[in-house]
């Protein structure tokens, strides 16, 4: 008996000791399409069964997993495909040393939703709380994609409108019905173009905001145009990531300039002027003091609104680190302090107090928003990122509610080292314009979140530029060299314009650039010597005094002069870089013309008395042919949007 205990003993030991098995990764990727219409599908779930490993398909419908296998051999797996309004597929695969290519068609299924007006499409799981706080559990150290099982958030990214909206959405097929919306907009007043002479320069802040974007693919993707003073252009332009140089030097930011004919009109030119945030890896920003934020009020009951907004978060969770923190705070008739400051790597915990929220009562915004700002200043972290985090429809109808005191509240908290970013969700009350002045206001940014992809890109891929300041006060001052410009206009950012003076004065607040952030501003110039059917605004002759150009401005090549401003993100005094871009006009790159295709986009869906004759198939065609690599899949799924867009366009009525 003693010896075969001994034995026994001595065979684990020995099996112990053995050394594993070599082990590598093999890659399994693919594209994931409609098999009706070989659209690609972005926000499917692919799993390899029985391994932990899942994974959402991108915008252009790709997806890619690294499974692991015994070195020099194979491994078969089931891959499974998920996607609400598919029927799920499933295939097994061998997995070795190269590259395994899995695509799948997926089947519509014959479900059938009672509102097709809402994009996103939520299924939930009603689990109990040991089940739920077992699957949390095993969240921990998956991919940083994963959804949380509590809700399940996906799209489709399918643009065309159901035959039941189109009988009955709208009098005219793509139409804004303001009657079903209680949205709030800014009237957008659009940028004229102004004669050189008498206006030489142009001032305004930067936009890193990507908000209106997401916002008008929501409308498009639902069945409908979206109304004008929803399309921000700058915004639409800056969705985007270009080709652009990290800085090399001292500052925070490169600058690159290109010059080129404007697609619209060839005699006109655009002037691009972009800005390239310095990228810090996550592991270097410093430790972050957050503060969630949270509206759980009556408006927030809607699948994609609360529930999407607790699965955003948790992708936020998962990126945290040991030195990085959070509290969330909630607020409807009422706020809360629902999880005091927490360690980042206490995940369970963070994300159990995010599943437990549910939504109803009225929504004291300004009680919530003061309680978030005392949390985090409780909390404050030296030389940390400093923010709270507001998540929210907008709707603000109890207690401090005015657009003017929560201006003052935010500037306050400002100057105090606390920051502000507003994430917005849902359809049918969107207070957009509301959110955009609190993130101005608050040295954050604002973002528009429709799906769980649009989460992942803003809270996971651009986590840095999302949370962590580079550079504040960023200001642009443009000057025409009259010699050669006779009129120009900057396309977009009618909400950052500043006065001449107020460039070099350091209490004016500007706009702030995130680590990876780029800026992209551009402008349509009409040079000397062009006849132009715009209308250029200018003044009379002055009695008393008139202009005249140098001499060196007539004999040079320079176009046009620009100066920047910005401080750092703790200091108080600005610090001034300036930019020669010379009248040398070649072949646009393909960064400049994608840029000019969102921006006639946005002038086409605002009705813009400057984009001339240009139509949604120029704009899709000019899109089409500059994509370039087109990694990520924006911007192929930006051409499928503009064709859309297109079929929603009323009919012209005949002339008779």
């Amino acid at each position: 008996m003693k010896v075969s205990i001994l034995l026994a003993i001595m065979t684990t030991l020995a099996l112990a000791e053995a050394p594993a098995p070599p082990q590598t990764a093999g890659n399994l990727t693919g594209l994931v399409t409609d098999v009706n219409t070989g659209n690609p599908i972005s926000g499917a779930r692919v799993t390899v069964e029985g391994t932990g490993l899942s994974t959402l398909t991108a915008a252009n419908g790709r997806y890619s997993l690294s499974v692991t296998i015994p070195e020099s051999s194979t491994r078969d797996v089931i891959v499974r495909v998920v996607m609400i309004g598919y029927t799920q597929a499933t295939t097994t695969v061998t997995v070795g040393a190269e590259a395994v290519e899995v695509d799948f068609a997926l089947q519509p299924s014959a479900i059938e939703f009672n509102d097709s007006r809402v994009g996103p499409v939520l299924q939930a799981e009603d689990e109990s709380r040991r089940e739920r706080t077992d699957k949390l559990r095993g969240i921990v150290g998956f991919p940083m994609n994963a959804v949380s099982p509590r809700s399940r958030m996906t799209r489709q990214i399918s643009f065309a409108p159901s035959e039941e909206l189109r009988r009955h959405g709208n009098a005219l097929p793509g139409r804004y019905d303001p009657d079903f919306q209680r949205e709030g907009y800014d009237r957008i007043y659009e940028n004229p173009f102004l004669a050189t002479g008498p206006n030489p320069l142009s001032t305004f802040s930067i936009d890193v905001d990507r908000a209106s974007y997401s916002n008008v693919r929501r409308f498009i993707r639902s069945g409908r145009l979206p109304p004008a003073d929803a399309v921000r252009i700058e915004e639409l332009i800056n969705y985007f990531t270009y080709d652009y140089a990290e800085p090399e030097g001292p500052h925070p930011f490169s600058v690159t300039t290109e010059v080129a004919p404007a697609p619209w009109n060839p005699l006109h030119r655009l002037v691009r002027i972009s800005l390239q945030g310095r990228t810090i890896d996550t592991e270097n920003l410093p430790a972050s003091n957050l503060v969630f934020l949270i509206d759980v009020s009556g408006s927030m009951n809607a699948p994609d609104k609360l529930p999407l907004l607790k699965s955003a978060f948790q992708m936020l969770v998962q990126e945290l680190r040991p030195q990085d923190r959070v509290a969330i705070v909630v607020y409807a008739g009422a706020a809360g302090l629902v999880l005091d400051s927490t360690p980042g790597d206490e995940k369970h915990t963070i994300m159990a107090a995010l599943d437990d929220l549910r939504a109803g009562g009225s929504t004291a915004g300004g009680a919530g928003i003061e309680l978030a700002y005392r949390v985090a200043r409780r909390n404050h972290i030296r030389g940390g990122n400093n923010r709270v985090i507001l998540a929210t429809d907008g709707d603000f109808n109890v207690g401090a509610s005015s657009d003017g005191e929560m201006v003052r509240l935010i500037e306050e908290k400002r100057e105090r080292g606390s920051f502000l970013t507003v994430l917005g969700f849902g359809t049918g009350n969107l207070q957009d314009a509301k959110m955009e002045k609190l993130a101005d206001h608050g040295n954050g940014n604002f973002a528009y979140i429709d799906d769980l992809l649009e989460a992942k890109k803003v809270l996971v891929t651009e986590l840095g530029g999302t949370l962590h300041t580079i550079a504040k006060d960023v200001k642009l001052q443009v000057e025409f060299n009259p010699a050669r410009v006779r009129g120009y206009r900057l396309i977009g950012y009618e909400n950052r314009i500043m006065a001449a003076e107020d460039f070099r004065d350091d209490k004016k607040d500007a706009g702030e650039l995130g680590s990876g952030h780029s800026v992209t501003a551009l402008y349509e110039i009409i040079p000397q010597g062009v006849e132009s059917g715009a209308e250029i605004r200018g003044l009379d002759p002055l009695r008393y005094r008139s202009t005249s150009v140098r001499p060196e401005a007539e004999a040079g090549s320079e176009l046009l002069f620009v100066k920047l401003r910005y401080k750092q993100p703790t200091g108080e005094k600005s610090v001034e870089l300036t930019h020669i871009v010379y009248d040398e006009t070649s072949r646009a790159s393909d960064d400049l013309r994608f840029a000019a295709s969102v921006a006639a986009f946005g002038m086409v869906l605002r009705g813009s008395e400057h984009c001339g004759e240009t139509t949604l198939a120029d704009v899709a065609a000019w899109a089409q042919a500059s994509m370039g690599a087109d990694l990520e899949g924006y911007r192929s799924e930006f051409v499928r949007m503009v064709k859309a867009a297109q079929r929603l366009q009323p009919d012209p009525v005949p002339v008779r």
